[in-house]
């Protein structure tokens, strides 16, 4: 089984790209996967949930819902997010730092809640280490999945040998393979490791060059790395099933 455990709704670019929940269920029949995680963001929580809940009603069994953690004048956003993992099977918490601050007083009571619900939080840090490092050691009952390896498209080496060397000494830090250009780090990480805390996505849908062709390519990634396949598998899928319990 092949799961993509990281899928926009709704983007963070520029544009606010917006996806349906058709139009990732088709790419994902095109390309083979089973299921897709699937959340909105550059929206508030509440919006985003209605979103997720929508796609998840379309597609109860493909599409598997994360709640975006935001903060709101208006709303007590950790009570929504409770609620919604609580009684609507929400399956984990997206947080991202290009609209939410990594700060304690933001995200501590978030990454307390995953970790007493028993849901990972997927966090893009932007490349933000220490933030990172402080949650994995404060919280050490919360799965906490690092998107990207650290950083999206980075070719900084050292980086990403900080988050992975962080994994090595956090048994509760899984790393996001999605948006990796440095694949050989997926192969060093699984070295490094094991294979059971890479985690795969697609970070899509993306129409660069194509929405089908951009999704395959990061298929291909992982296979291309000709693990065992055990590790493949485990990546591909099987890991993010166990986390989530599906």
């Amino acid at each position: 089984m092949i799961i993509d455990s990281h899928s926009h709704l709704k983007h963070g670019d520029e544009q606010k790209t917006e996806y349906s929940a058709e139009t990732i269920v088709s790419i994902m029949n095109a390309v083979g996967i089973d299921k897709s995680v699937v959340f909105a963001m550059s929206t508030t929580t509440s919006l985003s949930i209605e979103m997720a809940r929508d796609a998840i009603n379309r597609f109860p069994d493909r599409l598997i819902p994360y709640a975006y953690a935001l903060p709101n004048y208006e709303a007590i956003v950790l009570g929504q997010l409770d609620e919604v993992i609580s009684e609507f099977g929400f399956k984990g918490i997206k947080i991202h730092a290009g609209e939410c601050t990594l700060a304690e007083y933001v995200t501590d009571p978030v990454i307390e809640l995953a970790g007493k619900r028993g849901v990972p939080c997927l966090i893009d840090c932007l490349g933000r280490y220490e933030p990172i490092e402080q949650m994995a050691r404060k919280f050490e009952q919360t799965k906490i999945i690092v998107a990207h390896f650290g950083q999206y498209l980075c070719k900084n080496e050292s980086l990403i040998d900080r988050f992975i060397k962080l994994a090595e000494e956090h048994d509760n830090v899984l790393l996001d393979a999605s948006g990796v250009v440095l694949v050989n780090k997926i192969k060093e990480a699984v070295g490094r490791i094991g294979s059971g805390r890479i985690i795969f996505g697609i970070d899509g849908p993306h129409e660069s060059p194509d929405t089908i062709t951009f999704a395959r390519n990061e298929i291909d990634k992982i296979r291309m790395l000709n693990l065992n396949p055990q590790d493949e598998s485990a990546i591909l899928g099987g890991n993010i099933a166990t986390l989530l319990g599906i």
